[in-house]
């Protein structure tokens, strides 16, 4: 049967596993977040009545851990049932209707969105994880990669940046060195900040990450949004010899205003919105002048749909995208789909956190080489997820097909 011959796919169920991954003892850092002995994340399953399963991620943090309990509550109770016996196709439509919950008619009709109140934080988070869910759905049932359904491929292969960086000046060198013989990369991302003490450690750990790479390799750095303004301001002046790519975040997200300050006065680009949900937040972020480069997290700022309208508002405002994927390889699919349909996506983050779902999840994990990933051209999303992983890292005590 052609494409165009196929009826409904109709939404049976919404089901939300949420996993804790513990990190094997060797593999724990510590940041200004604490020590990361885990990874959580809650999957999103959308079953339809064509035996069609898609899978999405939903995240409860940023970082590596969090309770999970309210996010897999909004997929299952809150969002998830008012979805049963749609037509999973209509993805926009869908997005639209849980962003706007009871008013989705009232907002289709007057063309703007009518958002809940909690229309950030976990709410987004699990419609998000939904989306991509509902996007892998489309995508199988098609017969297509979920970037053909965005509109194409173009670019077979994207570059990725190795993501850690925790050493002290003495052995970050070393850190950064077992990357490039993991995955050949070319580009990292090393953390700084309030993590750091003071400002010399931070610089002195900059410095020595740039000795043991050498001048051709990227380099960027994060500070987690633990500086003030002018520790940021300092922070660039003296940090512009050893020529970083973009500094993230410098300041705390909450004060954009200070971001753009940062971003004013210093050469070294600013990356910004691995925590920011929607195009809206994004808009300000770009219109008070806070970023160079746009962070979306799919599984954080409303999904796929969310992540490529960004990736649009982005583009006409001459702004690249390096999306935000600490989370596991659904997670990373997600990021790949975009990477391939939007040219300003330029680069992608691959967590080098020791995250076991990263590479136990899915039957065939993206692999980098060369420090490069190839696009898939599967349905979907292009991942088949490991049954067995799931029952044995689920934490609702519950069993059931994933």
């Amino acid at each position: 049967m052609s494409a165009a011959g196929l009826g409904p796919l109709t939404i049976r169920a919404v089901r939300a596993i949420p996993l804790r991954c513990p990190l094997p003892k060797d593999r724990c850092h510590t940041s200004d977040f604490g020590r990361q002995d885990r990874f959580d994340l809650v999957l999103v399953v959308v079953e339809t009545d064509q035996g069609i399963i898609g899978h999405g991620e939903a995240k409860a943090a940023v970082g590596s851990a969090g309770e999970t309990a309210a996010l897999a509550a909004a997929v299952e109770r809150d969002l998830g049932p008012a979805l049963v016996g749609r037509d999973a196709r209509d993805v926009l439509a869908l997005w639209e209707a849980m962003y706007s919950g009871p008013r989705a008619g009232h907002a289709l009709r007057a063309g703007w969105p009518m958002p809940v109140v909690d229309r950030r934080g976990a709410r987004v988070a699990a419609l998000g994880g939904i989306d991509i869910a509902l996007w892998d759905a489309c995508g199988q049932y098609l017969g297509l990669a979920v970037h053909r359904l965005l509109g194409g491929r173009c670019r077979a292969h994207i570059p990725v940046y190795a993501s850690g960086g925790w050493a002290g000046p003495e052995s970050i060198g070393e850190e950064l060195a077992r990357y490039v013989d993991s995955g050949g990369f070319t580009a990292f991302k090393m953390r700084v900040g309030v993590m750091d003490g003071d400002l010399d450690r931070a610089l002195g750990r900059v410095a020595a990450a740039r000795r043991a790479l050498g001048d051709d390799a990227d380099l960027f750095a994060d500070a987690h949004g633990t500086m003030t303004v002018p520790q940021a301001k300092a922070f660039c002046a003296r940090a512009a010899e050893w020529h970083l790519g973009w500094l993230e975040e410098p300041t705390a997200v909450d004060d954009l205003r200070a971001m753009a300050e940062v971003r004013q006065a210093c050469a070294i680009p600013i990356a910004a919105g691995e925590s920011e949900a929607t195009r809206f937040a994004f808009r300000d972020l770009i219109l008070i002048g806070g970023a160079d480069v746009l962070q979306p997290d799919p599984a954080i700022c409303g999904g796929l749909t969310e992540a490529a309208r960004i990736a649009v508002l982005g583009g006409a405002h001459l702004r690249t995208l390096a999306p935000h994927l600490w989370g596991s390889p659904v997670l990373f699919a997600a990021g790949l789909q975009l990477a391939a349909a939007c040219p300003n996506v330029t680069i992608l983050e691959y967590s080098m956190g020791g995250n076991p779902a990263l590479h136990a999840l899915v039957e065939e994990p993206a692999v980098p080489r060369g420090g490069l990933v190839a696009i898939p051209e599967l349905p979907g999303l292009g991942v088949r997820i490991q049954s067995d992983f799931v029952e044995h890292h689920r934490i609702d005590g519950r069993s059931g097909r994933a």
